[in-house]
């Protein structure tokens, strides 16, 4: 018999021990998200996948908002973030730091996720989610460093962008696991 195990069994870190942990090379921007419970998901599997801060930038909604607080189930708390309106002046500012700029989009010229496996491990990588109908701005896709697409092999033409965070961060957690 295999038992599942209990919450408590997981030997998960608390909310100071894991604002204390080192975080992954990795920052999560939203662009202009409409859903409040695609915001919460972003919050919680940020928290899972040891994500270093996350951005609200444009329209996207900030906590506390009951909305976002019944998806993050607490990890508004546990992760650091912030709103910022220009999500474009953001960019700019963490490209200066050297942090390279990757815009989850499909594009004419695209990194395929598989591949990331080949991107320099000391790299620091901002991963940029897009509006639910429009994707990531045009703007953002001109300075980004990367654009990664996501293979779909069915006759959808996206993910809903909540799971698509999930498959994209656990291809950068991996690289540091």
């Amino acid at each position: 018999m295999n038992r599942k195990l209990k919450l408590w069994e997981l030997e998960r870190p608390d909310e100071e021990a894991f604002k204390a942990q080192e975080k992954f090379p990795v920052t999560v921007v939203l662009d202009s998200l409409r859903s409040l419970t695609n915001v919460g998901s972003f919050f919680r599997t940020c928290d899972a996948f040891n994500v270093e801060k996350l951005y609200l930038c444009g329209i996207t909604a900030s906590p506390p908002h009951r909305e976002i607080q019944k998806t993050a189930l607490g990890a508004t708390e546990s992760m650091d973030w912030e709103h910022q309106e220009d999500v474009v002046s953001l960019l700019k500012s963490l490209q200066k730091e050297g942090k390279k700029i990757c815009s989850i989009e499909q594009t004419e010229k695209t990194t395929f996720l598989q591949d990331v496996a080949n991107f320099p491990l000391q790299e620091h990588h901002v991963l940029v989610f897009g509006n639910e109908v429009n994707g990531v701005d045009q703007r953002i896709v001109d300075l980004s460093d990367y654009i990664i697409e996501v293979p779909q092999f069915g006759t959808k033409h996206s993910l809903n962008v909540s799971v698509c965070a999930g498959v994209v961060l656990w291809e950068f957690a991996k690289r540091n696991v």
